[in-house]
């Protein structure tokens, strides 16, 4: 080859003028290290692109040709050889010197456009990024008789081209030497070189190397055999732990041959964010397209990351990211529904697999099963809840109550449910991410389940009532607590329930909850601004403190003959019961707690000293 052949030895022939690129050279290269292409790396994916589309060209017309790539580096310069169509002088002039054109034309170096990878004129100019001279020598394998051809550019913006003896290059195929820019030397390094080819190329079709080392590594890992089932997860767990630095769950076969997809899907071992933007490593026809693509798999599938190979599949400008087209869109529907099946396999045939994926990663299946009836169905027995009853599922706490209650949010999970199980009552806590949303289509998938939201009213028509008389006794006390209360929008009443240590039960729902704030910003408003909000003034429930009559502390306070002390002990219970639900505190409830603390401690001092 002409890896041997220099400048100086070759017989005299007319010096070329020098000719200069239709386009802004320095221009283009800042656009394509700036804006364009993510990092220099980019370059060696350039010539491995032009390289294999060589030779796919020249296997098109000769199945049996030579595949072969090889890449040397050199201080400060790299030379990559291969064995493929090569270049005619009227060639380089078309696809070298005219960028804007487009390189793969039906006649002369291509005949089918979606055999190739790159555009080769383009590609070889992103070499810029890191070299500041390129000599490309080439000879072609459809013109047998055509001299071969050198083109020198340099990073100015001027090329030459001209013919070189027969002896120049005797076998058909391309070497394209790169000299280093300047503080680029450390691109063309071996060690970089082998690793960068290795990461771009590692399931390219034909035999690459750089020196000796083999660069491609086929088949591919989800495509080899392997002695049991056992082997290939143990060696697709140190492949996903190669490439994405963790070992998976498990692995899921992504095959999907319409689309021209083979791959596979590793399950995170730790739960992530849904928010949290997944990158995945898309091959094209073998060739590492992007490492980051973000709109591989539907949203819900946040637990996985793949890798595959794709031959349909469009890539952006810059060959770093995918096109977001109908195929795309397919794609993405075809793997999810991979993914799905793998999980109703599990539910099916592997239960202790699924429990253990769903330990870690619910939040996802709980997303998927949203907006998926039969997931829904599948999953019913598995995915975890809070409950009053501990962690279940679904199913099992359906079949416990015959009324499915629900809170929609934590706050009133909490302040309902040592009450509701005290008093036999199944409440769902329904705040966590898509919870209510879930419990809500029980029906649809479970027919004949009742589910119901438990607001204030619902807790406190289960709490037993108190004996009429005993409360007719206590109304003094329970009007001044009102009365005590009332500027807070808080009523009081009296209840009798378990357990004894829950001396009162702070509850309200949201349509309270509103109109507290409504009235708060009432108050903090100019005039204008609170007779606006005065106008929306609503007919909402207010909240409730609810005593509890079993209670000794609530018999004892009612049994106090002084109205202050009765003031300052409903207030003390007010806001232990806010603090109890984990309520947050309006000033008001703040200044509440601590005028009640203050005169809780005045009062006993007060009797310490007249004893």
């Amino acid at each position: 080859m002409d890896s041997q052949t220099s400048q100086s030895s070759q017989p005299s022939l007319p010096s070329p003028s020098p000719r200069t690129f239709q386009v802004d050279l320095r221009g283009l290269v800042d656009l394509l290290s700036h804006h364009l292409y993510s990092s220099p790396k980019v370059y060696l994916r350039e010539l491995l692109q032009n390289a294999v589309d060589a030779i796919t060209a020249r296997r098109a017309v000769e199945p049996d040709a030579p595949a072969l790539v090889r890449l040397f580096a050199e201080p400060g310069a790299l030379r990559v050889e291969d064995s493929g169509v090569g270049l005619t002088e009227a060639d380089v002039h078309d696809l070298l010197a005219t960028i804007g054109r487009s390189s793969k034309r039906a006649e002369g170096l291509q005949e089918a456009r979606s055999d190739f990878l790159g555009q080769f004129g383009i590609g070889l100019l992103a070499c810029f990024v890191v070299a500041e001279r390129i000599r490309v020598v080439s000879r072609s394998a459809r013109t047998p008789d055509a001299a071969p051809v050198e083109w020198t550019a340099a990073d100015d913006g001027s090329y030459t081209v001209r013919t070189l003896p027969d002896d120049a290059r005797t076998e058909p195929g391309t070497t394209v030497h790169l000299v280093a820019r300047a503080g680029a030397a450390e691109w063309l390094a071996e060690d970089r070189v082998l690793a960068l080819a290795r990461d771009f190329g590692s399931l390219l079709p034909y035999d690459v190397r750089v020196g000796e080392e083999a660069v491609t590594d086929l088949p591919a890992p989800w495509d080899r055999p392997y002695p049991s089932p056992a082997a290939r997860r143990v060696a697709l767990g140190r492949h996903c732990h190669d490439l994405f630095g963790f070992t998976p769950l498990d692995a899921i076969e992504l095959d999907v041959p319409l689309a021209g997809i083979r791959g596979v899907a590793y399950v995170l071992p730790s739960a992530v964010s849904p928010a949290q933007r997944a990158g995945h490593r898309v091959h094209l026809k073998g060739m590492l397209l992007t490492e980051r693509a973000e709109q591989l798999l539907p949203d819900w599938a946040f637990f996985v990351r793949c890798v595959l190979d794709t031959d349909s599949l469009r890539p952006t400008a810059s060959r770093e990211a995918l096109y977001e087209d109908e195929t795309l869109a397919a794609v993405r529907e075809a793997l999810g529904e991979r993914i799905r099946s793998w999980l109703t396999g599990l539910a099916a045939g592997d239960p202790e697999r699924l429990a253990a994926f769903l330990a870690v990663h619910h939040l996802g299946v709980k997303s998927l099963a949203r907006h998926d009836r039969e997931m829904l169905r599948t999953m019913l027995p598995w995915l975890p809840f809070e409950t009053t009853d501990g962690r279940l599922s679904l199913e099992e706490f359906a079949r416990r109550h015959p009324v499915v209650h629900f809170t929609r949010t934590v706050e009133e999970y909490r302040q309902v449910a040592p009450i509701a199980s005290a008093q036999g009552v199944g409440v769902i806590n329904g705040g966590y991410t898509y919870d209510s949303e879930l419990v809500e289509a029980l029906p649809s998938v479970r027919p004949g389940t009742v589910v119901a939201e438990l607001d204030a009213d619902t807790v406190t028509a289960h709490l037993d009532a108190v004996d009429p008389a005993v409360e007719l006794a206590l109304a003094g006390f329970l009007a001044a607590a009102r009365a005590k209360l009332d500027p807070l929008g808080c009523d009081v009443v009296l209840r009798a329930f378990h357990p004894l240590s829950v001396p009162a039960l702070h509850l309200d729902d949201r349509a309270a909850r509103h109109e507290q704030a409504r009235a708060q910003a009432e108050e903090e408003a100019d005039d204008l601004w609170a007779g606006i909000l005065g106008s929306l003034r609503g007919e909402a429930p207010r909240a409730r403190l609810v005593l509890n009559h079993l209670s000794p502390l609530i018999r004892r306070i009612g049994s106090l003959g002084e109205p202050e002390l009765i003031g300052t002990a409903v207030e003390s219970l007010y806001g232990q019961a806010l603090l109890m639900a984990q309520r947050p505190l309006r000033p008001a409830d703040s200044a509440l707690l601590n005028r009640a603390f203050i005169g809780l401690l005045e009062w006993a001092t007060n009797g310490e000293g007249d004893r």
